[in-house]
């Protein structure tokens, strides 16, 4: 076949498709409105991240203050910085955290005690970074448990089962526990969460639903929290 030849049959086709497409002016014009539908409803179905509580006054709007009183809050507590993936001067080990994480830590400690934790349960993973953080943070205060080390199919289910009602839950975990549990929730993680992040999250007594109220990374407690005198 020659190359005029392959030009008329496939200038025929065009004109073909295009005179069947004028036989739908309607369709032509539905086709943007179809797909921007599509986009829309994709957009809407895609799970949103957690709140920043230190934004605006989502922390008021959330009821952290009212939940904690309650005593039906759960908090994770991501480690300090660690060690072996920083530059600054390390506390010990290197699997440990460093000593801008120690005082980060005891900050955080200090606005903990603020809110009063008379009525809370505090447990950290075994590894080295999450106890020597419980450790500066709340002292002798919190429990080791093996399940906060690998939490990364059951989270849900062992933070549900160690919640005792009437009292909140402190939990010094792992980036992978946050996001464990914002997956078993549908929460859109977020990238990494930042080294003593906290992430709030309420269990309903009576059924022990959850939900993910929102974070509030370290540097921002002072900012929206009362502060131990």
């Amino acid at each position: 076949m020659n190359t005029q030849s392959l030009y008329n049959q496939l200038a025929i086709a065009s004109h073909a498709g295009y005179r069947n497409l004028t036989h739908y002016p309607k369709a032509l014009w539905l086709l943007p409105l179809m797909l921007a539908a599509v986009w829309l409803g994709s957009y809407l179905w895609t799970p949103s991240g957690p709140l920043d509580l230190a934004q605006g006054h989502n922390l008021r709007k959330a009821g952290i203050l009212a939940h904690w009183a309650k005593g039906d809050l759960v908090i994770l507590v991501r480690h300090a910085e660690r060690c072996d993936h920083s530059t600054n001067p390390c506390l010990g080990p290197p699997d440990g955290i460093t000593r801008k994480g120690q005082l980060v830590a005891q900050e955080l400690g200090n606005s903990f005690r603020a809110l009063d934790l008379s009525h809370t349960d505090i447990f950290n993973s075994p590894l080295l970074r999450t106890a020597q953080t419980a450790v500066f943070a709340f002292k002798d205060a919190s429990i080791p448990q093996d399940w906060l080390g690998n939490c990364r199919h059951t989270m849900l289910e062992d933070m549900q089962q160690h919640k005792v009602d009437q009292r909140n839950m402190v939990l010094v975990t792992h980036s992978e526990c946050f996001n464990q549990l914002e997956k078993s929730l549908k929460v859109s993680a977020r990238t990494v969460p930042d080294y003593g992040s906290a992430l709030f999250v309420t269990v309903d007594p009576e059924d022990h639903s959850t939900k993910v109220l929102g974070f509030l990374d370290a540097q921002d407690w002072k900012f929206v929290m009362p502060q131990h005198p």
